[in-house]
């Protein structure tokens, strides 16, 4: 019985310094990541493409996107997917998602990136950054979550606006007016059908 006791006291002494290291460890994670495409983004020699793809190199790694796009139509919508419309449509997101992402890197014009106090939310960790620019502050949180393969990003709040839920809130209105194979279709055409709903709510991985 005491070598029972011993034995757990052991396992949870050992396991207490990595729960508590992880917020510092997944804030320190996504600051890396950004730093590094803030550089590539000072670098005005790198052409428009090159730099792009570099981009999508070092944040990729960091971001769940199948898990991104199964939140993003929720327990509603994505059971009803076959397995076929479950790839395609989280392929088609994915490269939305990237595609946003992109686009907006072309507005960057040397704005500071402040890193918060990282949080842990259960087995999450939300990370606050700020985005200072001339005049005006946008605050971001980075929502992650440890996946089988690390720590993963699985939302990001703009403002206080979850991107998932948003997509959610247009997915659920365009499926309440269509079908899978029309959003699917839309999704891969339409590049205006972007972020712009505003009443948003919590979301989980898990």
């Amino acid at each position: 019985m005491r070598y029972l006791f011993s034995a757990i006291l052991c396992v949870l002494l050992l396991a207490s310094p990595t729960l508590a290291d992880a917020p510092n460890e997944v804030r320190e994670l996504l600051k890396v990541k950004i730093d590094a495409v803030v550089v590539l983004l000072q670098d005005k020699t790198i052409e428009k493409t090159h730099r792009n793809e570099r981009v999508l190199d070092i944040i990729s790694p960091i971001f769940d996107y199948p898990t991104m796009a199964k939140l993003s139509l929720g327990k509603k919508h994505w059971p009803t997917l076959s397995q076929e419309q479950q790839v395609l449509f989280s392929d088609l997101f994915h490269k939305r998602l990237q595609a946003s992402y992109l686009e907006k890197l072309d507005l960057y014009s040397d704005e500071e990136i402040l890193y918060g106090t990282a949080q842990a939310e259960g087995k999450k960790v939300h990370v606050p950054t700020t985005l200072v620019s001339k005049g005006s502050k946008i605050e971001m949180f980075y929502k992650f979550y440890r996946s089988a393969e690390g720590w993963k990003i699985y939302d990001v709040e703009i403002g206080g606006v979850s991107v998932i839920q948003t997509y959610r809130s247009q997915f659920d209105g365009a499926l309440s007016e269509g079908t899978i194979n029309d959003l699917l279709e839309k999704l891969r055409i339409d590049d205006t059908f972007v972020i712009d709903a505003a009443d948003v709510k919590e979301v989980s991985p898990k």
